[in-house]
Order: C-alpha cells, then sequence, then structure tokens
C-alpha cells in the first residue's frame, strides 16, 4: 500500500502545508461566523415584523385611508400612491435603461463614450436615493412646478433609480448572447435593428425582465426621494399633478408619532410591504433560473 503524500514531504513542506490548513480552518470558521451573525439579526428583525405587523393585518387596512390620531383606519391611499408612482416610475425608467443599454452593448461598447456611460450608470447606480431625490426636487419641483409637490415628480425620481438597474442588466443579458446568433443573422443579410429586435432581445428577455422586477422591489421601498417630491397625502387621490401619499412615507411618519394606532398601521404596512418586496424578488429569481436551465 503507497504512503502517503504528506509523508514523501520534507519538514518545511509539511509545515508549509500545516500553516495554509491552519489559515484555511481560520478563515473559513470567522466566514462561517460573521454569516450567521448576520443572519442572527435579520432573523431577529424578520420575527419582530412578523410579530408586530401580522396582528394588524386587517381588511380595513386596504380599505380605508389614513387615520387621525386614535381612529382606526387603514393605508388604501398610500397603496393607491405607491402603485400609482412606481408604475410611472418603471415607465419612465425602463424603456429609456433598454435603450441605453442596448446602445452600450451594440453600439458603444468599443467607443470611448460608452465607457463614459458606464462609468456614470455605476455612479447613478450606487447614488444615495436621497441625492436623487433632491435633484427631483431642485430640477422638478422648485424650478418646473413652481414648487408644487406631485406624483409626477416622485414618479421622476424613482425613474432615477430605476434608469442605472435596468440599464446594467440590459447591457450585459446583450453581451452575453454568442456572438454566432447576431453573425447568422447578419449573414442573412438582416438589418442591424432588426438583429436585436428579434433575435438578441428574445435572447436576453428573461434577464431584462429580471432586471426591471429587481428595480421595481428596490423603488417600493424608497421614503427619501419622495419626502422631496410627492410629500405625502392623507386622502385618497388619483391626481398625479398633485401631492400622494406612498406606503414608506406613511410608515416613516406613523412610527415615531407616539400614537398606538399609527404605530400599529405602520408595522402592518412594512409587512406587506416587505412581503411585496420578497415575492417580487423571488419572482425575479425564478425567470433567470428557468432562462438558465431552458439555455442548459
Amino acid at each position: 500500500m503507497n504512503a502517503p503524500v504528506s509523508a514523501k514531504l520534507d519538514p518545511a513542506t509539511k509545515r508549509l502545508y500545516a500553516r495554509r490548513n491552519f489559515v484555511n480552518i481560520l478563515a473559513v470558521g470567522m466566514a462561517c461566523a460573521a454569516a450567521l451573525f448576520g443572519l442572527a439579526f435579520l432573523g431577529w428583525i424578520l420575527w419582530t415584523l412578523l410579530s408586530k405587523g401580522f396582528a394588524n393585518l386587517n381588511l380595513a387596512l386596504f380599505a380605508q385611508d389614513q387615520p387621525p390620531p386614535l381612529e382606526v383606519g387603514g393605508l388604501r391611499n398610500a397603496f393607491v400612491g405607491s402603485m400609482l408612482m412606481c408604475g410611472m416610475g418603471l415607465l419612465i425608467g425602463t424603456p429609456l435603461g433598454i435603450a441605453a443599454g442596448t446602445w452600450l452593448a451594440e453600439y458603444g461598447h468599443r467607443r470611448k463614450l460608452g465607457t463614459i456611460v458606464r462609468f456614470v450608470n455605476d455612479i447613478l447606480l450606487s447614488a444615495p436615493s436621497i441625492v436623487l431625490g433632491l435633484f427631483v426636487y431642485a430640477v422638478f419641483v422648485m424650478w418646473l412646478s413652481d414648487g408644487k409637490f406631485s406624483a409626477i415628480a416622485g414618479a421622476v425620481a424613482l425613474a432615477f433609480i430605476v434608469l442605472p438597474v435596468v440599464v446594467r442588466t440590459t447591457d450585459e443579458m446583450l453581451r452575453l448572447v454568442p456572438v454566432q446568433m447576431r453573425e447568422a443573422a447578419l449573414s442573412l443579410g438582416v438589418p442591424q435593428w432588426k438583429v436585436i429586435v428579434q433575435v438578441l432581445y428574445r435572447s436576453a428577455l428573461p434577464g431584462i425582465v429580471t432586471g426591471v422586477l429587481l428595480a421595481l422591489a428596490r423603488i417600493s421601498g424608497e421614503t427619501a426621494p419622495l419626502l422631496f417630491t410627492a410629500f405625502g397625502n392623507a386622502y385618497l387621490t388619483t391626481d398625479v399633478t398633485g401631492a400622494m401619499s406612498a406606503v414608506p412615507l406613511v410608515m416613516y411618519r406613523f412610527a415615531g408619532s407616539g400614537f398606538e394606532n399609527w404605530e400599529q398601521i405602520a408595522w402592518a404596512g412594512a409587512l406587506v410591504l416587505t412581503l411585496f418586496v420578497l415575492s417580487t424578488s423571488l419572482v425575479a429569481r425564478f425567470v433567470l433560473l428557468r432562462n438558465k436551465i431552458s439555455n442548459d
């Protein structure tokens, strides 16, 4: 029977292997400890949210508007406002993001302008949302609207958050399409724009949809941009040219109000919003995983 490989090594090499094994075990142990530390706090937060939010879930939460202090009410106006502003934000940011991502992947990937656009997009992707809200407040609210808050301004601020996510996703997904598909279509005399629309978009569609869903999950919980743009409204309204409420805005104002009924509504709204973000993220993961399995 052959002796182990370690038995044939000289003492210096054995010490080196022992030291490497010790460092490896130490690094893996520290990584696992850090993961458990983060998961413990995440579990604690989720348990607190479930215990306090689930007890306040009822029909009134979805059927009534936000109440005065110490009275019964719900978040109907906030849910409607969130849906309208998130929907408008997607309608503004998604087409622009897909167009910009297509240009980066198909036309600007070898140009200096494309490098600059990617750099600016990365900055916009990591920019704090409150900075984007202040920018829209200064340009759209104070300058173009003469100081009038509106749901349109809130949607524009959310579109600035959607835009870099969709640009990055579209760019990456189109560049993952095999170059042979482009060459085969172009060799048949198909115009470049038709290759993009009928070949590349079809192949990259699941990834692009995933990016849009992830952008929706991100903007649905944003508070800071809406503080400077939509401002909030205690009543149900569908007038997008005026101030409008949203679930994150109501949570921000109710959570530290000191009124028990407002705090209970804030916990319930936080739970609904968390479940929405979780379900949207799961759908995005499912779409991406299904595309990966079909390609394999």
